[in-house]
């Protein structure tokens, strides 16, 4: 379902939810919808539109995702919106490019998608077009993305394991899926898909010549991180140096972890420092 045939199916029961506003707003912050959606240096308006993305496969857009009909998700409805957000399939059945994380959210419930809908209902619109994806040949054509998916798409790892704590659970969940640490901190093939066997191994090649560390158990400790000062710098940006993030990095903590409760950034901390990695093998 996630990669070759696209489904088109709309979910069942999702028109009968309640949705939860603040859950809704608070799993979008965990999900760095803002900030990708958002360019707040150029004063866009919140999810008008994020900075632009360049890539060694063109240029892209994350785009308006506000209220608006026209130019935003105003139009959509509640199923568009979960098929969008969990497989990465755009309301006229087009596959969306993989700079929108989707694949880390295919394990989002249906109660999770009701929150986060209306939380967005909430977003006043912005009558601001986006600007036209700028992706290389062939992957101009949409049905090329087809393809990409049948060979290297990957379902989010978010399953509980009944052998750990609560804590460390929430943590893989908020890790592997919603906050989807693996887009930058894993390395990437040619073809621009995650390697899986070397999962949080780092990755030097992110865009705008951004960089992002290893982040695996042995390489947090050997770099100074503990329990504490991991999830403080998720809320903070500092460091066990002092120093601060810069980069991406530091647009996830203005826009993201920093709204986070300490029971969930500790779960993280907790995930990240005590997870039994293959690679991890120092």
């Amino acid at each position: 379902m996630m990669a070759w045939p696209i489904g088109m199916d709309p979910p069942d029961g999702l028109d009968m939810l309640t949705g939860d506003v603040d859950r809704g707003a608070y799993l979008a912050r965990a999900s760095g919808c803002i900030a990708c959606h958002s360019n707040f240096e150029a004063g866009g308006a919140p999810l008008a539109g994020g900075k632009p993305i360049v890539t060694r496969f063109g240029t892209f857009y994350p785009p308006n995702i506000t209220t608006d009909p026209e130019h935003g998700i105003g139009a959509w409805t509640v199923s568009d919106f979960a098929r969008a957000v969990r497989q990465g399939i755009s309301p006229e059945g087009d596959p969306y490019y993989p700079t929108f994380t989707y694949m880390f959210y295919g394990d989002f419930s249906d109660q999770d998608i009701a929150d986060l809908w209306s939380a967005f209902q909430t977003v006043p619109a912005v009558a601001e077009p986006s600007p036209p994806q700028e992706a290389i040949f062939p992957l101009g054509q949409r049905w090329v993305m087809k393809l990409w998916r049948a060979a290297f798409l990957m379902e989010p790892d978010t399953a509980a394991d009944p052998e750990q704590t609560a804590q460390w659970n929430r943590g893989k969940w908020l890790v592997e899926g919603a906050g989807h640490c693996g887009a930058c901190h894993t390395p990437r093939n040619l073809a621009g898909a995650r390697i899986d066997t070397e999962r949080f191994a780092g990755n030097d090649r992110l865009p705008e010549k951004n960089q992002a560390p290893a982040i695996r158990p042995t390489d947090l400790r050997d770099s100074g991180w503990d329990l504490t000062s991991l999830a403080y710098a998720l809320r903070s940006g500092i460091m066990p140096d002092g120093d601060v993030f810069g980069g991406t990095m530091a647009e996830v903590v203005t826009e993201g972890t920093r709204f986070l409760s300490d029971d969930d950034l500790t779960a993280i901390a907790t995930y990240l420092l005590q997870s039994n990695l293959p690679e991890d093998t120092n």
